[in-house]
């Protein structure tokens, strides 16, 4: 499966940013055409996408859509399937499986993100369609349609919640661990560092981003430590050696899920 950490968000009205963008190291770089591009310019920005890529031959996007139900969206549909460059779409407020899989039609990847409670419910048969390679969290989004209380404790806790049952459903689909949501303070380095931290921990393969300063931190924090990579690295290199299925290491017994577990340290780390 790709390794995606970081996906970073450029607003379809400043295509010049792109390039600075791809600078950052991000793993992908995401022309927004959605919330960033007010209706009366979106016919505008995509011209200007298609202008840049024409200009840019060596550069892929992935790009985020407006949703089902615009009036943009068979207008951005048909643009996408048309650019050999746009290498992934990210669909917002997915909602259910057969929104899904008008976009997956076009045939190339498809990033939903899930931020209502109908797209929570619906996770199973969302990540099931065929097409999807990663689930994206829309905390905002998610939190305006449940009506929660910004920041508040209570709010975290069902956030928190949603999260599991994405990552849940990702690996019993068989698709690749999701995306966390954008950080939207993203002068408070030290607020994603640790809301990335948690990500990490719940099973989250990255984030996405909203700011070039984020990407060097989510990198950072997704990164194994060099211990860890040392430990995966003796532990696959003894299974090799001995060709057995479990066997004593430092001091403690390891087996097939460790050996999992040490083939993903090494898959994170490059």
């Amino acid at each position: 499966m790709e390794y995606i950490r970081t996906a970073l968000f450029v607003p379809g009205t400043r295509i010049d940013r792109i390039e600075k963008a791809i600078a950052t190291g991000a793993d992908a770089v995401i022309v927004d055409l959605e919330d960033a591009v007010a209706a009366e310019s979106k016919e505008q920005a995509r011209q200007a996408l298609a202008d840049f890529l024409v200009a840019h031959p060596q550069v892929s996007v992935w790009v985020r859509i407006n949703g089902i139900g615009t009036p943009w969206f068979t207008e951005d549909l048909a643009f996408c399937a048309a650019q050999t460059q746009i290498t992934a779409i990210m669909l917002p407020k997915a909602s259910s499986a057969g929104e899904v899989e008008q976009v997956a039609e076009i045939g190339k990847p498809v990033y939903p993100i899930i931020e209502s409670a109908q797209g929570i419910v619906n996770i199973p048969s969302i990540a099931a369609v065929k097409g999807v390679v990663r689930l994206s969290f829309g905390a905002l989004d998610l939190g305006v349609d449940l009506g929660l209380d910004d920041d508040s404790e209570g709010a975290q806790i069902l956030l928190n919640q949603m999260r599991v049952q994405m990552v849940v459903q990702s690996r019993a689909a068989g698709i690749a661990a999701p995306l966390d949501g954008v950080y939207p303070d993203f002068k408070n380095l030290e607020g994603i560092r640790q809301a990335m931290t948690l990500a990490k921990g719940m099973g989250f393969a990255g984030a996405l981003c909203i700011h070039p300063t984020q990407v060097e931190i989510i990198h950072q924090v997704m990164q194994p430590k060099d211990t860890e990579v040392a430990w995966a690295k003796a532990v696959l290199a003894k299974a090799e050696e001995t060709g057995l299925a479990a066997f004593a290491f430092e001091g403690k017994m390891v087996d097939l899920p460790v050996f999992e577990k040490a083939r993903q340290i090494l898959h994170r780390a490059g």
